[in-house]
């Protein structure tokens, strides 16, 4: 089923797009950017003409404009009597391409296969035969598979029994488990801003009234906010990265670590804690688990960024009585992980401090890389140095990442925007760069970023009024 989207949602996503072209054009592209960094989806219906002029106030006749020079650029398809619906151009529906057709995708913070997960699947299906007389349909997780993950929280100081654990098919599959499970209509969730793309997308499914909370690279978790919105809305949920978070690369420190820990216990709101980025330290050192501090947080874990993007293992660590009641809905969402990849992951978590270094040596070298190529080329953008993580999160100063993305894809190179990590718009002044990448990629990218800024900054979009790190 096509989404449709409201003359009022279009207008918030649209945040101050104006710029010197004339307006139906300014519109259109602005549009097409939001198309292609996903914040609005190719299948989409948009409002009809009357009531997008309305929401904007505008003519009828320049979003009719806007509309035509769309359809006339491939991006919308119109229907007498059924509306007008966005498509990406030379895509036929359900089509999948392994990659976008650029030559540099930076759209992904992910890391290149570690070396031994081709020895850990062969010693998986050696094993395999003794696990055929099994049904194959497993919603808990291996026993072997959970007890590793239960050790690996051990040894960081965090006690963990097997039954605590529940083996899912990735992180985003726990999270969407998780909100379904928990979440009832009409309540509020809340999220870091900026935040991971795809659990704004998750709650967004579920039609979640999401409420943030600012997370600055010059004041960390703003603390106050936090407890202002858990008490005043009491949200159901919250979702938080504090370990390297995504995008900004952040750590939260102990002390926010027991803040927030505690406010969220007081008001009954169950934290759901990403850990997906945890293992991936360059030179901060270990730092205790969230659930350290409580025991009314629920843990997502994965393999899928510091082993492979293409093992799609996860686990989510929470109460007994908690994992209850997501086990009585999860034959609704999936019948269980696949049995070869549990028996992959078990070897790997086994291999964890391996991993981790061999992690940490390549992303040290690819922060430091890119770090400097941007203050070569790109002095005036202003760039922290993350001490673990995938990322770089960039204030652009002048330049509108919707329109720097846009570009850099005419020279073949994909960028995901500040908007895509923010709510209503905010964001439009910071870039996602992934470091996670050779050096050669690195140096080819940012050169393209060195010589499109300038284009795309004589010409910038506004910054969205809701925008405030």
């Amino acid at each position: 089923m096509n989404s449709f989207v409201t003359g009022r949602r279009l207008a918030r996503e649209l945040g101050e797009w104006r710029s010197a072209a004339p307006a139906y054009r300014a519109l259109a592209e602005r549009i097409r950017v939001l198309l292609l960094d996903g914040r609005l989806s190719s299948g989409a219906k948009l409002p009809a003409e009357r009531e997008l002029s309305q929401a904007l106030d505008l003519s009828r006749t320049t979003v009719a404009a806007a509309y035509s020079k769309l359809r006339d650029d491939g991006f919308l398809e119109s229907v007498r009597g059924s509306g007008s619906t966005l498509q990406l151009p030379g895509r036929i529906r359900g089509e999948h391409a392994l990659h976008h057709g650029l030559a540099l995708d930076f759209t992904k913070a992910t890391a290149p296969a570690y070396p031994g997960i081709q020895n850990a699947f062969a010693a998986a299906l050696e094993e395999l035969p003794t696990y055929l007389g099994h049904d194959g349909f497993d919603l808990v997780g291996l026993p072997d598979l959970r007890e590793a993950i239960a050790q690996n929280y051990r040894d960081r100081g965090l006690p963990t029994s097997p039954d605590q654990i529940m083996v899912t098919i990735g992180a985003q599959h726990g999270l969407n488990l998780i909100t379904r499970t928990l979440y009832s209509p009409g309540e509020r969730i809340l999220v870091e801003q900026p935040t991971y793309p795809h659990a704004l997308d998750t709650f967004a499914a579920v039609g979640a009234r999401v409420i943030a909370f600012p997370v600055r690279q010059d004041g960390g978790w703003d603390l106050p906010e936090a407890l202002l919105q858990i008490r005043r809305a009491a949200p159901t949920l919250a979702y938080l990265m504090p370990d390297f978070h995504n995008p900004t690369g952040m750590s939260m420190s102990i002390h926010e670590r027991e803040y927030l820990a505690a406010a969220a216990a007081r008001e009954g709101t169950v934290l759901v804690v990403d850990e997906t980025t945890a293992l991936l330290d360059i030179d901060r050192g270990p730092m205790p688990p969230m659930a350290a501090f409580s025991s009314n947080i629920l843990t997502l874990g994965s393999l899928g960024k510091i082993a492979w993007g293409g093992l799609r293992v996860g686990w989510i660590r929470g109460s007994r009585e908690i994992l209850a009641q997501l086990l009585r809905n999860r034959p609704g969402v999936d019948l269980g992980t696949p049995l070869v990849e549990q028996l992959v992951a078990a070897k790997l978590i086994q291999d964890m401090p391996s991993m981790m270094a061999s992690r940490s040596l390549d992303l040290r070298r690819g922060r430091d890389t890119a770090i400097k190529l941007l203050r070569e080329q790109l002095p005036q953008w202003q760039v922290q140095v993350p001490d673990g993580g995938l990322c770089l999160w960039i204030n652009t100063e002048t330049v509108s990442s919707s329109a720097l993305a846009l570009a850099a894809r005419s020279e073949g190179m994909g960028l995901v925007p500040g908007p895509r990590f923010g709510i209503d718009g905010a964001f439009e002044r910071y870039l996602r760069l992934p470091f996670s990448y050779s050096d050669e990629q690195l140096h080819d990218g940012i050169a393209i970023l060195g010589r499109i800024s300038g284009e795309v900054g004589s010409d910038p979009l506004r910054m969205p009024l809701q925008a405030v790190i």
